[in-house]
């Protein structure tokens, strides 16, 4: 295994924006392409790890710039200024997240028919959008991300796999959006799978999360065993789609 990493310069319209680049140079044959939509804190150095977990399970994984000329969030305050930017303008954000697809299909390695988005937080919100403006992503995961809907699927649109993976202890996330997510997707007549995690709260599978939530007194917290769980229950899906 030899994992390569490079940062990558792309334009969304006349922005400048830096993505990371991971896989493993000594694949030969095309494999699946992943992309990986940060949290709230822009990509930083806890996606730049999924990336390469990602490259390591011989994927080739794109981490997006969301923000643009790759800020990343010094507190809450300044992550949700940056991410509104984004919620408030999701056409822009619809375009941004449309240019990174086709950025995954341009890196050399990756095979086109066989490709999937994961996110976190803000980022898994950004995966299920893109889902559900059909964009022929083979599965998308979201790992404690927000459910609510920008755009809605009409049945038989969404192409992708789903997985919602979500804390049952997720105060951010409620149970009733979940519920209104199960109602959005039955309608839309998705293919989907909710893995709810006993005890997990928002912020599960980032070990900075109980760093965050005790120095800015949000309700967050890591769950070694939710983490675990959910990244397996991505590989089963991605075993399942790219057979």
């Amino acid at each position: 295994m030899n994992i390569l990493t490079n940062r990558i310069e792309y334009n969304v319209g006349d922005a400048s924006h830096q993505g990371y680049l991971a896989y493993d140079d000594e694949i030969t044959e095309a494999r699946p392409g992943i992309l990986i939509v940060h949290e709230w804190w822009g990509l930083n150095e806890y996606i730049v790890r999924r990336a390469h977990m990602l490259a390591e399970l011989g994927y080739v994984a794109l981490a997006l710039d969301m923000y643009g000329g790759g800020r990343t969030a010094a507190d809450p305050g300044e992550a949700g200024e940056l991410m509104n930017g984004v919620l408030n303008d999701m056409d822009s954000g619809s375009a941004a997240l449309r240019v990174g697809y086709e950025l995954l299909l341009d890196q050399a390695g990756v095979d086109r028919t066989r490709t999937a988005a994961i996110g976190y937080c803000f980022g898994g919100a950004m995966v299920l959008h893109m889902a559900r403006i059909g964009l022929p992503l083979s599965a998308v995961a979201s790992f404690h991300g927000a459910l609510g809907s920008f755009h809605k699927a009409d049945p038989g649109s969404i192409q992708s796999s789903i997985l919602v993976c979500h804390g049952a202890a997720d105060s951010m996330v409620s149970m009733d959006d979940l519920d209104g997510f199960r109602q959005e997707m039955d309608a839309a007549q998705a293919d989907y799978e909710v893995l709810l995690l006993d005890g997990a709260k928002h912020g599960f599978s980032n070990p900075q999360a109980d760093v965050n939530a005790e120095k800015y007194g949000i309700d967050l917290g890591y769950q070694l065993q939710a983490d675990q769980q959910s990244w397996a229950a991505m590989q089963a899906l991605f075993n399942k789609v790219f057979q």
